[in-house]
């Protein structure tokens, strides 16, 4: 089955190897991107999804109403 491609922990029967350098790397740098994207879409839909306002809210007043 493919064997001899470096050290790893093996298990019954089934070996895990190490991650190379860059696949560590990467993952952690995708791993950052999708908090920083989870965290400000928190902070831009956060009210709407707890219902604490409604989407239409909060967008400038627009009204043809007096002036």
């Amino acid at each position: 089955m493919g064997g001899g491609h470096g050290e790893g922990t093996t298990y019954k029967g089934f070996t895990v190897h190490q991650p190379k350098r860059w696949h560590t790397l990467t993952g952690k740098g995708m791993c950052a991107m999708m908090w920083f994207w989870v965290l400000y879409r928190a902070k831009q839909d956060g009210p709407v999804v707890l219902g604490w306002r409604h989407p239409w809210d909060g967008h400038g007043d627009h009204s043809h109403g007096d002036h």
